[in-house]
């Protein structure tokens, strides 16, 4: 805990800012503002460091530190997504203190070539992290040596006065955020014990104890410092002045190499998370390369990833300018404490028995790192922010569509996530008053005995239910269920997934296919997602006649809307481009507020295949009197208009329309209302005289065409 979390993680936090802008802002917003803006960012670094001290205490973190926590919660993709940016701003931020440590020495040694220092330092660091981690450990109890001798040079050297009223108070104006902005940076550094989690013996109890205690050192630090600053100089001396910690101390040089050793340290813990994080992610294959990246040495160091590294850092030093990266820096580490709090929340909120963290925390810690986290990044700069948020969105896609699998042997809680929305929206569905009409979806309950009776007419089922509505197969099993009855439901489903239809499959036991049928009706009619048609097919034996009768009784018993699929032995679907959409008797007597009789369901079908199959449609309409025809054609107008149906042409014959079948414009489909008392026989004529595949439709009375 001591060695790999709390010296790393208080010497990340002690760093440039401490001994160099400090004292700036206190003289730019006073002590009490100085004080406020340490609060404000250690309280969000706080809660971030408890929210990541509640999930390590519920699982077992793996390498990676902030990416293997987001991975375990959120899926690989997230994990991804978040974990490469968070290389690159450690990587990146390697190069920032090695900055800050050339500006130390040069305040030193003034005639030091700037480059030569540069590279020597990132040689140096390099050379340690490298050759050994405990190596690098051990370095940094004599940085933090150095650290305290410098702290106590600078508290050595007292006070010249209390603070006086106006340095107490300070201007207080609009730079306070501002100054928030340049100061924060020096919170963050929270990560670089997490980031070590791999190579922890007991990493639920180390992160915890060393985080939370080096950030409350670090702490009690800041605001220390902040008082000494108040009580030694002016605003102008401390604005104007930021040698003034170095001038005032006790001893100078020794305050000038507590920066050296912070910016040093700070170098070789970024060295080392960087390459835990990327080693982390090689393992998962998440990266080019990654069996390259992913090895490591025979003492267990990942010397790939740190060479990797090492030519990332050379490569920027080249720049010599991050002015234009440098904001990212920061934007990437906000973006992965900010989804280290929105992991606990959602485990919080989804209320999952797999979620028992022995550290347990309040919603209001994650909630306030969270909303804390976003608001000083767009506080800082928005434009950033933005790009940042952008660039990991295309993280997470590109990861997506790789299709990785994840390594963990208990998932992740992103479908516990969709669940508790579906429940939650399930509740609130069930709390309105029910009104189906304008709510309406086609979802179909498909009955089969045999799943190969299905595949004829799936792309049919497909075209009706596309985009929005759904299929549920019921595979009924007379006898016992056998094994290419499941694999042959299961394809279906995963066919009907890969057209973007959502798709369930169930298999009921019963003595025949009928009861079988009646009983999935009356199972399904009280759940919310309930099916609100029943899909059949016309049976080509005469034998079976009475048990289609029989599940059409039950259908409308139940409220449930019939599609009777009466298919053209050699026509079947033809080709996809014409439908006729047959009207007669009460369909054609109507008004503007009332409903329609028995026709919604066959209006609404046809609409589905003409909108999925880019038709054209045919309305026609039947009446059995002549005179009636110029009432007919008003009222077929007055239906396209109110339904909004786009068909492009129409046509009123006179009955009975068996007669004009033969005689009727050739359509792929024709579809027709389904009569509650149906003659079979005269159905099969009809598929006969069209010399097409039929739809015949009977309403559920939940449908509404006009709505």
């Amino acid at each position: 805990m001591f060695k790999g979390v709390y010296v790393p993680t208080l010497l990340t936090i002690l760093g440039v800012i401490l001994y160099l802008r400090t004292g700036w802002v206190v003289g730019n917003v006073g002590l009490l503002g100085a004080w406020m803006i340490i609060l404000i960012a250690f309280s969000i670094t706080t809660s971030t460091a408890l929210s990541m001290s509640s999930i390590i205490s519920n699982i077992r973190i793996g390498p990676g530190g902030p990416y293997s926590i987001i991975t375990r919660s959120l899926g690989m993709e997230v994990g991804g997504s978040i974990g490469v940016p968070l290389y690159f701003a450690l990587a990146f931020s390697i190069v920032l203190y090695i900055f800050g440590f050339k500006e130390g020495l040069l305040y030193l040694f003034p005639g030091f070539s700037p480059v030569i220092i540069d590279f020597v330092t990132f040689l140096v660091a390099f050379s340690i992290v490298f050759l050994s981690t405990d190596a690098a450990f051990r370095v940094q109890y004599i940085i933090l040596a150095i650290i305290a001798a410098s702290l106590i040079s600078i508290f050595a050297a007292g006070l010249d006065h209390l603070p006086a009223p106006e340095i107490i108070a300070g201007p207080m104006n609009a730079t306070f955020w501002v100054v928030f902005a340049i100061f924060f940076p020096a919170a963050t550094g929270i990560m670089a014990g997490a980031n070590m989690s791999g190579e922890l013996a007991n990493p639920r109890r180390s992160i915890p104890l060393g985080t939370i205690g080096a950030i409350a050192t670090s702490l009690v630090v800041y605001l220390t410092l902040a008082y000494w600053f108040a009580g030694n100089a002016s605003s102008p001396e401390l604005t104007g002045n930021f040698n003034f910690i170095f001038e005032q101390a006790a001893v100078g040089w020794v305050v000038v190499a507590g920066l050296l050793a912070a910016t040093f340290s700070s170098a070789i813990n970024s060295f080392v998370g960087a390459s835990r994080v990327l080693h982390a992610m090689a393992e998962h294959n998440i990266l080019p390369y990654s069996e390259w990246l992913s090895r490591r040495s025979a003492s267990g160091i990942p010397r790939n990833a740190l060479l990797f590294t090492g030519i990332v850092v050379s490569g920027v030093l080249l720049l010599r300018d991050l002015n234009t990266v440098a904001p990212f820096i920061t934007m990437f580490f906000l973006i992965s404490y900010a989804m280290i709090n929105i992991v606990i929340l959602l485990e919080q909120s989804l209320g999952l028995a797999s979620f028992r963290p022995i550290f347990r925390i309040p919603r209001i810690i994650p909630l306030a790192g969270t909303l804390g986290c976003l608001f000083v990044m767009f506080i800082i700069n928005a434009v950033f922010s933005l790009v940042a948020v952008i660039l990991v969105a295309l993280f997470y896609y590109i990861l997506m569509y790789r299709h990785l699998q994840s390594p963990q042997p208990y998932g992740d809680v992103r479908s516990s996530l969709f669940v508790a929305l579906a429940e939650w929206a399930a509740k609130k569905a069930m709390s309105m008053p029910i009104s189906q009409e304008r709510a309406w979806r086609p979802n179909l309950l498909v009955p089969v005995e045999n799943p190969a009776d299905i595949y004829g007419v799936a792309d049919f089922l497909r075209d009706v239910a596309f985009p929005r509505g759904s299929v549920n197969i019921i595979g009924i099993a007379i006898d016992e269920v056998r094994d290419e009855q499941r694999d042959g439901l299961l394809l279906l489903q995963e066919d009907f997934r890969m057209d973007g239809i959502y798709a369930e499959w169930t298999i009921v036991n019963a003595d025949t296919f009928e009861n079988g049928v009646a009983a999935s009706i009356q199972t399904l009619k009280r759940t919310l997602f309930s099916p609100n048609i029943v899909f059949l097919q016309l049976p080509p034996e005469t034998g079976k006649i009475h048990d289609l009768l029989f599940i059409m009784q039950k259908a409308t018993e139940n409220f449930k809307g019939i599609v009777l699929y009466a298919g053209h032995p050699q026509a079947a679907l033809g080709r996809k481009r014409r439908i006729n959409l047959w009207l007669t008797g009460s369909c054609m007597e109507w008004s503007p507020g009332m409903r329609l009789e028995n026709c919604d369901l066959s209006i609404l079908v046809a609409y589905k295949l003409i909108i999925n199959w880019d038709a054209d449609l045919m309305m026609i309409a039947v009446v059995d009197d002549k005179d009636r025809i110029p009432e007919a054609e008003e009222s077929l107008s007055m239906l396209i208009e109110y339904a909004r149906i786009p068909a492009k042409n129409v046509m009123v014959v006179l009955g009975p329309f068996t007669d004009f079948l033969e005689d009727a414009p050739h359509a792929d489909i024709n579809i027709f209302s389904l009569p509650p008392d149906p003659d079979i026989e005269r159905i099969r004529e009809i598929v006969r005289k069209t010399g097409s595949t039929c739809i015949f439709c009977r309403d559920s009375t939940q449908e509404s065409a006009l709505a």
